[in-house]
């Protein structure tokens, strides 16, 4: 008799650490075939996307960042995460305390149908669960892309200036193009297991770090058509008002093409301070 050998990875032990409440049947994942590092012709290196649906009432959902914080570790830039705070577990604050939700995270909690958190779309490929967040990246990953993006964005006088170029390298590309900006190092409160009791407790964290926060879409809510034909490149640009709410220095800007079959390419750039 064949034997058939399938071939499990754990995931990283402080992952396994902080959910030991899975199931060990759970706490492996399939290795998938090795992400592309070269580019075939006419095709680029593929940046994934992963939306994470959190929230902060959500005791589970640093969990699902530290997950994150693994993925970033592992891939560095071509994992590009944004938290879309929102659904019922977000908070929109009171004059206590700051909150992160807004009316967009609402919006695309509710479009995607999705029933708890945390959850996120790798690519927009459906719901996936966070314990499963290294599988479909990875899988995502192998996958050359058709599209390449590059993005620039500055801050002056008051105003984000934003500067996105994509090129489609085979073909025609038809589309959605989706540009957001996000903001890093925001101390908020945030519901979260309590390590020290051995996640028997839940506690309120005032002093969490909330990273990768969407903050606001550039171009409309769902963004705008876009079709791009091989060696044509197109350019858009985008202002917009500085927030007084925002951290200059934190902001970012994260742009992607989406259809139908999901999303085909991410970019993420800083922004410069000019002002």
């Amino acid at each position: 008799m064949k034997k058939i050998k399938i071939i499990y990875l754990l995931f990283f032990a402080s992952l396994m650490a902080a959910c030991s409440h899975i199931d060990e049947a759970d706490q492996l994942i399939y290795v998938a075939p090795d992400i592309v590092e070269e580019c075939p012709p006419n095709s680029a290196l593929r940046n994934v996307l992963l939306e994470d649906f959190t929230g902060q009432q959500c005791v589970n959902c640093p969990r699902g960042t530290k997950v994150i914080e693994q993925l970033q570790e592992a891939y560095a830039d071509r994992l590009i995460a944004v938290g879309i705070h929102g659904g019922p577990l977000g908070f929109k604050g009171n004059a206590a305390a700051i909150g992160l939700a807004t009316d967009l995270g609402d919006t695309y909690y509710n479009h995607w149908q999705l029933e708890y958190q945390p959850v996120g779309l790798v690519d927009r490929h459906g719901a996936v669960n966070y314990t499963d967040w290294f599988t479909a990246v990875r899988e995502e990953l192998a996958k050359p892309s058709k599209v390449s993006m590059q993005a620039e964005a500055s801050i002056s006088n008051g105003q984000v200036s934003v500067s996105i170029k994509t090129e489609c390298l085979d073909g025609t590309y038809n589309g959605m193009l989706q540009v957001w900006l996000l903001e890093d190092g925001i101390t908020a409160t945030q519901k979260r297991h309590d390590p020290i009791d051995n996640d028997n407790t839940t506690i309120n964290d005032k002093n969490y770090l909330h990273n990768h926060v969407l903050r606001t879409a550039v171009n409309g809510t769902w963004g705008e058509a876009l079709s791009v034909a091989a060696n044509e490149p197109a350019t858009k640009t985008y202002q917009l008002p500085l927030d007084a709410a925002w951290v200059s220095t934190n902001l970012s800007i994260v742009a992607f093409v989406y259809n139908d079959s999901g999303v085909e390419q991410a970019i993420k750039a800083n922004i410069t301070i000019k002002e």
